[in-house]
């Protein structure tokens, strides 16, 4: 049913729906461990797809049950992984096949403060008016919003 309704309709459908956590779908939220089972349905009898490797990713939240989220990650796959795996953090990937700049003031043109390296992760801090501001290794900058894979509040795995 829900496939059949435009895009706006579907999202306002959504968000008068509660989730069982409370928190909105979808969402960005990070992988807690080095290691986190990926799979197919929400329930460790269901198949095993994949093991995500990579401590911080951040992953989008599109469904859930109590225990279970399915989440889209930056590849575009789509899992159910047990909700004691994630934080509710945000963190962004950079996804672009170039260095991606971290600007020092929220607008087109400013200084770069440091660069984002490809497949690179950091964490977001808050965004605003269009403008992400993310942190790592000690360098603070901004992005615009959309640029980074994480800071887009688009549905990101169909």
């Amino acid at each position: 049913m829900l496939a059949a309704l435009p895009a706006a309709q579907q999202a306002a459908w959504a968000a008068d729906r509660p989730t069982p956590s409370g928190y909105p779908v979808p969402r960005y939220v990070t992988l807690k461990f080095g290691k986190v089972n990926a799979r197919s349905g929400p329930g460790d009898d269901h198949r095993l797809l994949w093991v995500y490797r990579t401590r911080g990713l951040p992953v989008q939240v599109v469904a859930e049950t109590a225990e279970w989220r399915r989440v889209c990650d930056p590849e575009g796959g789509l899992a159910w992984v047990h909700k004691r795996v994630t934080d509710g953090r945000r963190g962004v990937i950079n996804t672009l096949n170039r260095p991606a700049p971290l600007l020092r003031k929220p607008k087109a043109g400013a200084e770069p403060a440091a660069y984002l390296n490809v497949r690179a992760m950091a964490s977001l801090t808050r965004c605003e008016k269009g403008w992400c501001k993310v942190k790592t290794d000690g360098a603070t900058g901004w992005v615009r919003q959309g640029t980074l894979w994480g800071t887009s509040e688009a549905l990101q795995c169909r």
